[in-house]
């Protein structure tokens, strides 16, 4: 499998991000390729990021720094993304 990279822009307090987050524990063990990366959008990297791909709401995901989702995760879709990038 080829390694991939996820980037997760989250936000203080937001439910989403927490939810993101406790769903990607849940299925981290069968992507042993992926490599998290969480950001805060309160860091100057956060701030660049969500300028750089117009990220106005979070959580912000991006895989191999390529912006996927903002504000919400379609799990089918993250998985078969995740299945697309990892072959």
């Amino acid at each position: 499998m080829k390694p991939v990279e996820l980037q997760v822009l989250t936000s203080p307090g937001c439910t989403h991000c927490h939810a993101f987050l406790e769903h990607w524990k849940t299925i981290s063990k069968d992507w042993p390729n992926v490599t998290l990366k969480e950001v805060s959008i309160t860091t100057p990297e956060g701030q660049e990021l969500a300028g750089k791909h117009m990220i106005f709401s979070a959580p912000g995901i991006l895989l191999n720094g390529e912006l996927f989702a903002s504000g919400g995760v379609d799990k089918v879709k993250f998985a078969t993304k995740l299945k697309e990038l990892s072959t």
